[in-house]
Formats: C-alpha cells, sequence, structure tokens
C-alpha cells in the first residue's frame, strides 16, 4: 500500500517553487491591498450609516410653508407617528449603508468575487500588463476589489463599534473648545477609536490572507492557483497542498503572534 504522503513527489514539485514564491507575493498584495480598501470603504460606510442627515426633515425646517408637512400635522402639532412622521426622518445615507453592509455580509465570497469578475469587469476592457512580471492586472485587479469591498463591510462594524466605543463626554469637550464636526472626528474621535479597534483590524487582515485563496478561482495566481497548476503538471495533489499550507502558516501564525504582543502593549499603556 502506498504511503499517503510520498517524499519523492517533494522532489518532483521541487522545480515548481519559483511558482510558489511568486504565489505567496500575490497572496501578500491581495491581503494588503484589500485591507487599504476595505478600510477606506469602510471609513465611508461608517460615518454614512452614524449620520444625521434626513433630507425631508430639512426641507420642513428650511421651507415650512411647503415641507413642514413633514414635521407637523394640519393642528400644526408635532408629528410622532405615522407614515410622514417615518419618511422625515429616514436618512438615505445610512440606508444604504446598512443595507450595502447586510448585503455583503449575509452573501457567500465566491458569489462576489464572480459578479464583479464577470459581471462588473466583463463589460470593461482592463490592461492586461503584469505587474512586476508576472501578476496579471487584470485579473488581479478585480479579486483585490470585490475582496476589499467585503471587507469593508466588515470593517465597517468594526469601526463603527470603535467610534461609538469614545465616551460622548468629550466630544462635547471638543465643541466646547470650538473644534468644529470634521476637526472633532478627526482629531479627538478617529485617534481613540482605532487604538480600540486595532487588535480587531489586525485580525482581519489574517482572515483576509486565508480568505485569499478563493481568488484562484478567476485565474488570480495566489499559492491556490499554483497548488492546481502543479496537480495539472505532475498529476500530484497532496504534496502541493501541505506546501502552501505551510506557507499559509508562514502568513498567518507570525501575525497571529505580533498582534498578541500589540494587544499586551495596548493593555499595558491602559493601566498606567
Amino acid at each position: 500500500m502506498e504511503n499517503f504522503v510520498q517524499w519523492e513527489n517533494f522532489i518532483d514539485i521541487a522545480p515548481y517553487a519559483s511558482l510558489f514564491r511568486q504565489g505567496l507575493v500575490v497572496t501578500i498584495l491581495l491581503s494588503i491591498f484589500t485591507v487599504l480598501i476595505g478600510f477606506v470603504l469602510a471609513v465611508i460606510l461608517a460615518l454614512m450609516r452614524m449620520s444625521s442627515f434626513r433630507p425631508f426633515l430639512w426641507l420642513a425646517h428650511a421651507f415650512p410653508g411647503t415641507f413642514g408637512f413633514f414635521e407637523r400635522d394640519r393642528e400644526g402639532l408635532q408629528r410622532d407617528s405615522g407614515f410622514l412622521y417615518h419618511l422625515g426622518r429616514f436618512n438615505p445615507l445610512s440606508f444604504l449603508a446598512t443595507a450595502y453592509v447586510e448585503i455583503l455580509r449575509s452573501t457567500p465570497v465566491i458569489v462576489q468575487i464572480f459578479i464583479i469578475y464577470y459581471g462588473v469587469f466583463g463589460l470593461i476592457s482592463l490592461p492586461t500588463f503584469k505587474l512586476f512580471g508576472f501578476i496579471s492586472f487584470n485579473r488581479f485587479f478585480p479579486g483585490v476589489v470585490a475582496l476589499g469591498m467585503n471587507d469593508g463591510a466588515y470593517l465597517c462594524e468594526i469601526l463603527r463599534s470603535g467610534i461609538q466605543s469614545v465616551d460622548g463626554g468629550q466630544t462635547e469637550a471638543a465643541r466646547s473648545l470650538g473644534l468644529r464636526q470634521g476637526q472633532n472626528l478627526r482629531f479627538i474621535v478617529f485617534p481613540q477609536a482605532l487604538k480600540n479597534i486595532l487588535p480587531a483590524i489586525a485580525n482581519e487582515f489574517v482572515v483576509i490572507i486565508k480568505e485569499s485563496a478563493i481568488t484562484y478561482t478567476i485565474g488570480v495566481q495566489d499559492i491556490m492557483s499554483v497548488v492546481q497548476a502543479v496537480r495539472g503538471a505532475t498529476y500530484i495533489i497532496i504534496e502541493p497542498l501541505l506546501v502552501a499550507t505551510a506557507l499559509y502558516f508562514c502568513l498567518c501564525f507570525p501575525t497571529s503572534k505580533l498582534i498578541a504582543y500589540i494587544e499586551r502593549r495596548m493593555r499595558r499603556g491602559d493601566s498606567r
């Protein structure tokens, strides 16, 4: 009976070591760009979800003679129920951001990748040049966009919880000092929120490293794509998978330990 793992097979796949190195680089770049895109998108979504933009109430206040019915009934009393009451307090920005977050968090990543790659970028002719000589831009870019959009939905909730964890008294203090809302977010709220959610963001980076493997389904030359290429060329499957497992472990385990170290340092600072 043949062994489950044959050491001779590792010798047979050794000539493909350069491909595994390239796949490792692609996986790292995918993870970095995904987190960057996801973070920028998360900031926008979080601000939209926490916004107080109510256009119908604004119209009622700006033009009470024409649109005042959104706020008051025919007797001039303040509305506290009914369709016009809820319509007046409708926040389209929060609604759109919430719908985006819930839809992307409730659907499989692979479905989102296929929709972005075939449905969106299938209608756009992307350049076919290669980054660093081996990364196909027309496949790498849609993969980054799809993962970034998905990551933004999760990071949005992390960032929103971090912002809401900042004591509201500090916002009141910032207003008393004459800081505008934008300055308050930039100099007071965001720095403290980022400190609170930094471990969660770092953990999300580890998750993205592992989830990026799904992009091989659209031809991104990551680690799993190399596994498929080696299997097609040598008809060997277990040993390339073990190599891929080792590479993912070498990426995720040190990152997890670094996250744990940062968390300990942050707790030490809070306990002083």
